[in-house]
């Protein structure tokens, strides 16, 4: 079959631009979003200087902006939004202690638990807030365990990529790649349609990746060491056998190294004591202190006290919860009260109502020699997080004494977990039976998050990212520009010639790995809407059912395990576990070849090809 010839102008505008805009989503160096906005100007540029006619008719530039209104990305941003309601609420949290369990009893069952865990919640829910919610918890238990977390975190975050293959809503690439077929006049897939070939290579994938990929993962040094900074206001219920009954105050801190800081003594119903070095601790009072929750079990133990907080003693079951509760950082700028002083010197807390956890300074790590951060001199520069409730915090920003960045971060409301959790369930379920599309069931779970408090209006544009709906938004419309100039078509011609005389199945193949290639270079989004256009032009000149080479450029699309830019938890997990870019490689391009071999032959079984 002969190479064709080369396409209309138009066409070959497009395709030029395609590889531009490849390179421009390819660069470090320029923010995503600005690579995005260049490649709409030069495309809406480009046809209007010089107009496109087709049969169709004209072709209107304005139509290359329709990206911004189409369903996919309205569903993306709303999945977005109430999947933040998930995270808002610590909906996810009781998993985390689950799995926390039971890494104590079965460290290989766990490791399997846990990706079997990522990779379902995944069909789901975005995996951004998974592997944040598991980063921590499999760094804990390598600390505790005395082991790298190098062989635990990789297979986490490629496990979540796996399991978001397996439905419609588990990747913004699966929604794009369904909703652009839909477009191009196929039928809209269901939301399980393709779930069985995604769980038979998942559960390949899991396999792996729990026996295999954590022994061959150099081991490297994680970056994150302290995975619970926030602080939490507790008391400690003194009983007759505890060690601080009759000791003086000073005799108790002394017994927690002069850690632990008593803001006071609750005796009785109503008696206050101050917290005097020299008062008597008798049994039955109540120390109301403030730390991190690992401090505050560590003087339970020592002390021999018993923890609680409102009212509930803190355990696994009822952990350590901060209702209301803000992290914010500040500047300690020229002029501040804090320049020159220590937090203490000031009685930050008192004054404040607020806690510092931790200070940054840009030029060097800051040496505290053991006297703990409220002694530490400030310098301007210096940037401090500090966590209080949410009216001190919007109190502390009127006083306008020092400067508050703009990063103010809400703690987990974790009563309305279950709200949560009903409304995204509702979500999935209207879109998995067919009530609603998805696009407009999450919507509706969106609006529901912020109508019942999960999140606020602030939550819900903070979930957005600019980067995703840029770079949707441009991806659709360079596939608008290749359906209609007759590039994607071109491309199709080109692929069949290249593997001329190949069985279907050979081809569905080369499509997938075609894709597999791409996406580990480029964004998946953008591959996705590339290649769908191809998939259903290839499929339409050889006569054959255009559903699964669509599905074998999804799956492409998503084996995004090769690089650590191929997808956005890559990114995270890299930096969280010390990973090179090396490290990728040697895991995830096995991986890669297996589920492209795994999918070669179960997709070819399953359409009769």
């Amino acid at each position: 079959m002969p190479f064709p010839e080369l396409p209309n102008g138009h066409a070959l505008f497009v395709l030029l631009l395609t590889v531009f805009a490849l390179y421009l989503f390819r660069r470090d160096d320029i923010p995503l979003e600005t690579s995005c906005v260049v490649v709409l100007l030069i495309l809406t540029m480009g046809f209007t200087f010089a107009p496109f006619h087709n049969f169709n008719g004209h072709l209107e530039p304005m139509e290359f902006f329709s990206g911004f209104g189409h369903e996919a990305l309205v569903a993306v941003c709303a999945l977005m939004v109430a999947g933040q309601g998930l995270v808002r609420t610590g909906a996810l949290e009781p998993i985390g202690r689950l799995l926390a369990r039971a890494w104590k009893v079965a460290p290989l069952f766990s490791l399997l638990l846990t990706l079997l865990i990522a990779g379902v919640l995944s069909a789901f829910v975005n995996n951004t807030p998974i592997v944040v919610l598991l980063l921590p918890i499999l760094i804990s238990v390598a600390v505790r365990s005395n082991r790298s977390p190098s062989g635990l975190l990789l297979p986490m975050g490629f496990a979540t990529i796996a399991g978001g293959m397996a439905t419609t809503i588990g990747t913004s690439t699966n929604l794009l790649v369904v909703s652009v077929a839909a477009d191009l006049g196929l039928e809209r897939f269901g939301m399980f349609d393709f779930l069985l070939p995604a769980s038979i290579a998942g559960g390949i994938a899991i396999v792996y990746l729990w026996l295999v990929a954590p022994r061959i993962t150099p081991e490297r040094q994680a970056v994150m060491k302290n995975t619970s900074p926030r602080v939490f206001t507790a008391q400690l219920h003194i009983n007759e056998e505890s060690y601080a009954d009759g000791k003086t105050l000073a005799e108790v801190i002394g017994k927690t190294d002069g850690m632990m800081k008593v803001k006071r003594i609750h005796r009785g119903s109503d008696a206050t004591i101050m917290p005097m070095p020299d008062a008597i601790i008798r049994a039955g009072d109540k120390l109301r202190v403030t730390d991190s929750p690992d401090r505050l079990k560590e003087y339970e133990q020592v002390l021999g006290a018993r923890l609680y907080k409102a009212g509930q003693e803190v355990n696994e079951d009822h952990p350590l919860t901060a209702e209301n509760q803000q992290l914010s950082e500040i500047v300690v700028t020229p002029g501040s009260p804090l320049a020159g002083r220590s937090l203490k010197d000031v009685s930050f807390m008192n004054q404040y109502g607020l806690v510092a956890i931790a200070l940054h300074r840009a030029d060097r790590v800051v040496d505290m020699h053991n006297k703990g951060l409220g002694k530490v001199t400030l310098h301007v520069g210096d940037v401090i997080l500090i966590q209080g409730g949410q009216s001190e915090i919007a109190e502390f920003k009127k006083r306008g004494d020092i400067l508050v960045l703009d990063a103010t971060t809400d703690l987990p409301r974790s009563h309305r977990a279950p709200r949560a959790l009903i409304i995204m369930g509702l979500v999935i379920l209207l879109a998995a039976v067919g009530l609603l599309p998805i696009a407009i069931s999450a919507l509706g779970g969106a609006l529901l998050m912020i109508l019942t408090h999960c999140i606020t209006w602030r939550d819900a544009m903070n979930a957005l990212s600019a980067p995703v709906v840029l770079i949707v938004a441009a991806s659709l419309a360079l596939g608008i520009g290749m359906t209609e100039t007759g590039a994607a078509e071109y491309l199709a011609q080109a692929f069949v010639s290249v593997l001329h005389g190949a069985p279907p199945a050979v081809l569905l193949s080369g499509l997938m790995l075609l894709l597999a290639i791409l996406t580990n270079v480029v964004s998946n989004n953008a591959a996705a809407v590339i290649g769908t256009p191809i998939a259903v032009s290839v499929a339409t000149q050889l006569n054959l059912p255009p559903e699964p080479f669509v599905i074998a450029v999804l799956f492409g699309a998503n084996m995004s395990f090769a690089t650590p830019m191929a997808y956005k938890t890559n990114l995270l997990v890299m930096n969280a576990g010390g990973y090179q870019f090396s490290d990728f490689v040697k895991v995830g391009v096995p991986l890669v070849l297996l589920m492209w071999v795994s999918l070669s032959i179960i997709l070819p079984i399953l359409y009769n090809f």
